[in-house]
């Protein structure tokens, strides 16, 4: 198998579920050395003694939340004086479904602080190391919103569109220094994420789950929800020497849902 990652340094955020899990695993198999970071370390550690390693890589974690904007400057600030990353996968947790005119002020801050703060405290951190050595990948997992807003999701569709107006900014800002910043936009995908906005919508609409997930399935072309595993291959494929000229674009990994090009 090849592995074009070999001695490179991923750093993957939201690592021990769904996409960020899925990538974590992708970037190792491909020969990255993986750090990984949440906030539950007994599923870090569980998460990095099961991840492959090819190359005999040793991989390690970082306990973190992205939401706790002074102990992040902490710890990553603190890592970053020992360790220098090649790949930064920015990943967490959606905000909690629902429209924007009845969500509370405080939705919009948090949200805003876990994500572009957290996001920004990362690069802050780590982009030096990658400046001095003229190279590196920033991919951030947001959403199709950022093209296509969707409905009842109206803290996030605002909070990544501003995700993705500022990985646009750094692509054009990092480009000079051998640095990529890109967008990954996945559609529906089997996550406990998506398993929340299905059943908020059947209590609100008092429809069965089942036809939740069917009417959701029928707005996807290829009428069936993505793996996070293939999510994760399109970021491997950017974290690599194949994806080294694509900068600046936000890449939907959707099934061909959202409407626009």
């Amino acid at each position: 198998m090849n592995h074009p990652l070999i001695g490179l340094h991923a750093l993957v955020c939201g690592s021990t579920q769904g996409i960020g899990k899925a990538a974590a695993i992708a970037l190792a198999e491909h020969g990255a050395r993986i750090t990984l970071v949440a906030r539950d370390e007994a599923k870090l550690i569980a998460v990095a003694k099961a991840l492959p390693a090819p190359n005999g890589q040793q991989h390690g974690w970082l306990t973190c939340d992205l939401g706790d904007t002074a102990k992040l400057r902490s710890s990553i600030g603190a890592f970053a004086e020992k360790e220098t990353v090649d790949i930064v996968v920015h990943n967490t947790g959606g905000p909690a479904p629902g429209p924007a005119h009845e969500a509370d002020p405080a939705a919009f801050l948090a949200a805003f602080t876990q994500h572009l703060v957290g996001f920004q405290t990362l690069v802050r951190a780590l982009v030096p190391g990658m400046k001095q050595q003229r190279s590196g990948r920033i991919i951030n997992v947001i959403s199709t919103s950022v093209k296509q807003p969707l409905p009842n999701l109206g803290v996030s569709n605002t909070i990544r569109g501003a995700v993705a107006n500022w990985g646009k900014t750094l692509a054009n800002e990092l480009g000079p220094f051998g640095i990529t910043v890109n967008n990954v936009l996945p559609g529906a995908t089997e996550t406990e994420r998506l398993t929340a906005i299905i059943s908020n919508k059947a209590q609100k609409t008092g429809a069965s789950l089942d036809a939740v997930r069917t009417e959701m399935l029928n707005e996807i072309p290829l009428r069936r929800f993505a793996k996070p595993e293939e999510i994760a291959a399109a970021i491997a494929f950017l974290a690599g020497p194949s994806g080294a000229y694509i900068n600046g674009i936000n890449l939907p990994v959707d099934g061909g849902r959202t409407a626009c090009l």
